[in-house]
């Protein structure tokens, strides 16, 4: 049985809940509505101020469905309610960053600045104060989205591991190697 499927999902006040009759979860809340579309064989049910789910059978293919399609609404739940929030830092001499609305501009040591257009769903702000690294915060109700729009600007320029430059989250520990010794 799945552990994580079985558990159930608080529902805070402020959030509701509805469930089409084609599984198309919908959660609205405070900071925005989300949707997802739940395998037809999933049973899900709202009462008491808890959601839970129940999958029809034992199969692989189910038990497997069972914990993610809980995961996804829960996170749903917890982006409407809450929101989430990743701080990126840019790490290196000369990294610079900027917004113009969603029009994130950043400038990480190539030729080039390398413009990225944001999805209205992300809110974003960037800070570069003296003495510290660039950073850019990103906000949203969407988990999925948040994360992949982080990878996104982390894959401009990933830290390596000889002198630690790069784009990294805040508080991320990056392995660091040694250079080349000297010969003999």
């Amino acid at each position: 049985m799945s552990r994580i499927g079985k558990l159930p999902i608080a529902i805070p006040s402020g959030v509701s809940i509805n469930v089409s009759e084609d599984n198309v979860v919908t959660v609205k809340g405070p900071k925005g509505e989300l949707f997802q579309q739940v395998s037809p064989g999933m049973k899900i049910e709202v009462e008491n101020g808890t959601l839970t789910i129940t999958r029809p059978n034992e199969e692989k293919e189910q038990r497997s469905l069972h914990g993610l399609y809980r995961s996804l609404i829960h996170n749903m739940v917890v982006g409407v309610s809450e929101g989430y929030k990743k701080e990126l830092e840019l790490i290196g001499v000369g990294y610079r960053v900027s917004n113009q609305g969603q029009l994130l501009e950043l400038s990480l040591g190539y030729t080039h600045s390398i413009f990225l257009e944001l999805p209205i769903e992300i809110k974003v702000e960037t800070k570069m104060e003296r003495n510290k690294s660039p950073l850019i915060i990103l906000e949203s109700a969407d988990k999925q989205l948040i994360g992949q729009v982080c990878a996104k600007i982390r894959s401009f320029r990933k830290p390596e591991p000889y002198k630690g430059k790069g784009i990294r989250f805040v508080g991320e520990q990056i392995r660091r190697k040694s250079g080349k010794t000297a010969g003999k």
